[in-house]
């Protein structure tokens, strides 16, 4: 690593940095304002109405009831909490129908690998629909796979892998024609694309803090007013009977600050992380042999960047890159070290030998024009390291 510099971070999409003002609106509740939100004394009544307010701050971004928001310990648990609490609820209503759920290959494995335990363990038939080689759903897909005993649906809106929108506003209109709950994971969303719970036809959604630029450790869970919903975790009334435990009050703080510097900074970044972004997959298409981009080339999320290079292993080339003073990722943050090839990339049909070498650059708020020109130098003769080392084996 080059000590003429600071190290680059270029794994925006695995976190972010808590942003000051977030920091600083979470401080009191760490020590002066430490009570339960569940106390009736004032400590507690101080704790509730800061919990209050943060519901209400989150709720209008994205134009939904405060009732409607409900704060969980990730993004993982929202997804966890959306499926679980719609398929346990059809159950419960229709017994003797064992229930349909259909989800796409490309989703993350809070999603995936839930509605695969509610199909092996719960009964429930399982439907994975087919996306394209940019990773994206067609919509008639989901037409043509809903039943009369499909129970809900769940496609992501934007891939954490390779950056793909969905098109989860007309999937969410098909599923309101036919009655069917819809839940997207937005979690790689809210910093850089508005987020409109009723333009997006969903149901239910799932946030996560940490990807906004606030706080680990909590997430955010929108269910529309009216959504059949049992509680997957049972304990005490906490969030209205739907998630029980108590509330992390300083992290929905810290959330709601998160989501308000997100919606003041979200259009200038957008704009401006797009032109990097497009500069950056320009270069390296150009610069390195046998590279492809993966995800489809437009609709995809301003910040994110990825590719797939033919006879080299990914983890050798982050670790390349990560000795030249450079932070990035080979695919999901929670799927690193896995030596196999990314399930979303082969489902894309993506070949095997070309899966192997993922790379994904997401770039965020703090990413500077200057970075993106010295990874544009280095990463050619990392590339070729990577290579050399894996055709030697």
């Amino acid at each position: 690593m080059s000590t003429t510099r600071r190290p680059i971070y270029l794994d925006y999409s695995a976190t972010t940095p808590v942003a000051p003002e977030v920091s600083a609106a979470m401080q009191p509740y760490w020590s002066d304002l430490f009570g339960n939100a569940s106390s009736l004394h004032h400590f507690g009544r101080d704790a509730a109405a800061a919990l209050d307010e943060a519901r209400a701050v989150i709720g209008c971004a994205l134009d939904a009831r405060a009732g409607e928001i409900v704060f969980t310990g990730c993004g993982t648990e929202a997804d966890n909490l959306a499926l679980r609490g719609v398929a346990f609820a059809a159950r419960r209503a229709n017994s003797g129908s064992p229930g349909h759920i259909i989800t796409t290959p490309v989703e993350h494995h809070a999603v995936e690998a839930t509605a695969r335990q509610l199909h092996t363990l719960f009964g429930f038939d399982l439907t994975l629909l087919p996306v394209d080689g940019c990773g994206q759903v067609n919509p008639d897909d989901v037409r043509r796979a809903i039943r009369r005993d499909t129970v809900l649906v769940s496609v992501m809106l934007a891939n954490n892998e390779v950056g793909t929108l969905q098109p989860v506003s007309e999937i969410g209109a098909i599923c309101r024609e036919h009655g069917v709950p819809f839940h997207t994971d937005a979690i790689q969303a809210p910093a850089y694309l508005p987020i409109h719970v009723g333009e997006l036809n969903v149901d239910l959604l799932a946030l996560s803090a940490h990807k906004f630029y606030g706080p680990k450790g909590v997430g955010v869970l929108y269910i529309r007013e009216g959504t059949p919903y049992v509680p997957p975790m049972t304990g005490g009334g906490h969030e209205r009977g739907r998630r029980p435990g108590t509330v992390n009050v300083a992290g929905a703080v810290g959330a709601a600050a998160a989501i308000q510097y997100s919606a003041r900074q979200r259009d200038a970044q957008a704009a401006r992380l797009t032109r990097l972004r497009d500069r950056l997959i320009q270069g390296v298409l150009a610069s390195v042999p046998d590279v492809r981009l993966s995800g489809h080339p437009t609709e995809r999320l301003p910040n994110h960047a990825s590719f797939v290079f033919k006879h080299v292993d990914g983890e050798s080339l982050l670790m390349a890159l990560d000795v030249e003073g450079i932070a990035v990722s080979t695919g999901s943050a929670c799927t690193s070290g896995n030596p196999e090839p990314s399930s979303v990339l082969l489902a894309m049909g993506i070949p095997r030998e070309w899966a192997l070498g993922s790379l994904r650059v997401t770039l965020g708020y703090h990413t500077t024009e200057e970075e993106i020109n010295i990874l544009l130098d280095v990463l050619p003769r990392c590339v070729a390291r990577a290579r050399a080392a894996s055709l030697e084996f």
